[in-house]
């Protein structure tokens, strides 16, 4: 299966197109020369005698081991973003600064254009406590990798042969159990940047690197069936694996395929979810099925989601199960979207004294009365800056899918997709009725029927989301429309075409297949019945977080409030309020039964506010 991307999807969705050019504009605002600062020093190509004025701060500092993580991770989200867009002004800005490191890399004696010291490495090997010299040093041969990728640049190509060609040689240096004590203190995402370059390349050397970092510590249990997870930091592993995934696209042998599916039962399967999505506490996976004592200041750090959306994501190519799907949308709603480029809608005027805007959460807090912590555009540069610019640098990806004459509809936002079936070209438009029906509606419990587009306003925000799907062709054209069933919907889904009803379904383990000669203008209309569940943690089911459709609500609590419900049915006790503004619906609820009552929003539209998302429930 074939993912469909680049200028082929473009996104039409207010908030996505939002949230990719406030990423864009974030990029192009850092400075090329403080990008660059790292890099410039180890090479030797900085002759300042201070830190420049306005250079970057947090782990960028020349003090921090980590220093210059970022330029990788900005490399590639110029790239992924330039794809999509053509953005000239990215390119631009890319180019020079490949051209800036192929100088550094020359200064440096003709491989080395890491802004640390060889001598981490070095220091690794022998023993000595270094943070993380391989996942910094990853970070810019990603970025690389991604510019030869998605800008087409040589140069790039031939900066990253010459550093690996620095790796073939210092990896040669050790027996394989010297080596696997290497890998075991961290490899960073080196195993995917590896298979990556073979593609590329072709060149042996790849194929050296790819068998000398097989951590067989890690995936051998993982194949035996056993949790070396649990207690372990995430996103150590979960690069690694997306290096095994690379490395079976490449190479096709089925070893690097049975260790992707191992982890995810061992990390997802078998652990269980939090209700946004996540799995972490604290950097480090929970027990399995065992969440509740992990409720803290420290959950679901935001690389973690990124990195597992990518994981589900190449599963989901490989096998075409909707779950995995499904899985990314809870984290894009409830990580990616909740965690970055946070932007205030609803107040007319700041009434809380708080900005209005935040940049980037590391984490997102799950013990009651916490608030989300916002970096600051230049003086963090944690981990999870670098993810935020590539997770937001191209929203049109992970919508749709092609396996031959069958399109997949994956994800579901205003957008439009153009792609060609047995020569014939074809162009998919996909929109949300912002009225969410105005030509159908829930008027009686056996299902939806065409109505008046007039009585089809409705008073009150309506029960289900419209999605359509309009098909434009310039000749009668076979294929199959699959469109994803969410497993949130709270009743059977019905699937239109050209106003009849073809179908009703609760079925989210398969995708919907429509399969019929398409003329140019038909039009199908997905009706998902929306609510509200409380979704109880796996090791207790009397407290839990709400979920509306794919989105987690978080009460506005300054301390722990419990929730006492009148009945079994725990999600009654939740209720719309303030639902209207003008032309639009807003998603304001609050408790029915409480006194004082809770108000409740979607975790992606808190900012500054203190929130619980888990509530003890008690029935009266």
């Amino acid at each position: 299966m074939r993912e469909l991307k680049g200028k082929q999807v473009i996104i039409r969705d207010r908030e996505l197109k939002r949230r990719e050019e406030a990423n864009r504009d974030y990029l192009l605002q850092l400075n090329t020369d403080h990008l660059l600062f790292n890099y410039r020093l180890e090479a030797g190509r900085y002759t300042g005698r201070s830190i420049p004025e306005g250079a970057h701060g947090g782990w960028e500092t020349p003090v921090c081991q980590l220093r210059g993580h970022f330029l990788g991770h900005w490399l590639s989200a110029a790239a992924i973003h330039y794809h999509e867009t053509g953005h000239p002004e990215l390119k631009v800005k890319a180019e020079a600064i490949i051209d800036e490191l192929a100088e550094c890399q020359r200064d440096n004696g003709g491989q080395w254009i890491g802004p640390i010291p060889e001598k981490y490495l070095h220091w690794i090997a022998n023993g000595k406590n270094v943070w993380a010299p391989q996942y910094n040093l990853h970070k810019i041969l990603m970025g690389l990798v991604d510019a030869y990728r998605y800008l087409n640049s040589d140069k790039a190509l031939e900066v990253a042969g010459r550093f690996a060609d620095w790796f073939v040689e210092w990896s040669s240096r050790f027996s394989r159990e010297r080596f696997d004590d290497i890998l075991d203190v961290e490899t960073g995402g080196m195993l995917e940047v590896w298979a990556d370059l073979l593609e590329m390349s072709g060149e042996d050397k790849y194929t050296t690197l790819l068998e000398r970092y097989y951590r067989s510590r890690l995936f051998q249990p993982l194949l035996d069936g056993k949790d070396p997870l649990t207690n372990m930091h995430a996103n150590t592993t979960i690069p690694e694996v997306l290096g095994c995934a690379r490395a079976y696209e490449v190479t096709g042998e089925e070893k690097w395929l049975d260790i992707v599916r191992a982890y995810w039962n061992c990390a997802v399967t078998e652990r269980g979810c939090l209700a946004t999505g996540g799995q972490t506490a604290g950097e480090v996976w929970m027990p399995k099925m065992k969440m509740k004592a992990r409720l803290g200041d420290k959950n679901q750090e935001h690389c973690t989601v990124y990195n597992m959306i990518r994981l589900a994501e190449f599963l989901f190519r490989q096998t075409g199960e909707p779950a995995y799907a499904q899985y990314m949308e809870y984290n894009l709603y409830n990580g990616i979207m909740a965690q970055a480029y946070y932007q205030e809608y609803h107040l007319t005027g700041n009434k809380h004294g708080h900005p209005s805007r935040g940049l980037l959460t590391y984490f997102l807090p799950m013990k009651a009365g916490l608030r989300k912590d916002w970096s600051s555009e230049t003086d963090s540069f944690f981990c999870c800056h670098g993810t935020m610019v590539q997770a937001n640098a191209a929203w049109n990806q992970g919508l749709y899918y092609q396996e031959n004459d069958a399109v997949y509809v994956c994800q579901y936002f205003h957008s439009e997709v153009r792609l060609e079936i047995g020569g014939a070209k074809v162009r998919l438009v996909q929109t949300q009725d912002p009225m969410s029906g105005s030509l159908l509606s829930s008027s009686n419990t056996a299902g939806y029927q065409v109505i008046n587009e007039v009585t089809a306003r409705h008073e009150n925000m309506p029960s289900y989301r419209k999605y359509d799907l309009v098909i434009h062709t310039e000749q009668p054209t076979e294929f199959a429309l699959c469109c994803r069933i969410p497993d949130w919907i709270m009743e059977a889904a019905a699937i239109y075409v050209n106003g009849e009803c073809l179908a009703r379904t609760k079925d989210s383990s398969q995708f919907h297949a429509i399969r019929r000669v398409w003329q140019d203008g038909d039009r199908v209309s997905l009706i998902l019945p929306i609510g509200i569940r409380f979704i109880p943690l796996p090791d207790d089911a009397n407290t839990g977080a709400f979920r509306y459709g794919p989105e987690v609500l978080a009460g506005l609590c300054e301390e722990e409030r419990l929730l006492y419900a009148e009945s079994d049915d725990i999600a009654a006790e939740i209720e719309a309020e303030n639902e209207r503004e003008w032309g639009s619906w807003r998603f304001f609820f609050k408790t029915v039964n409480q006194d004082p009552g809770i108000q409740l929003r979607r975790i992606r539209d808190i900012g500054y506010e203190p929130y619980q998302m888990y509530f003890k429930v008690k029935r009266r």
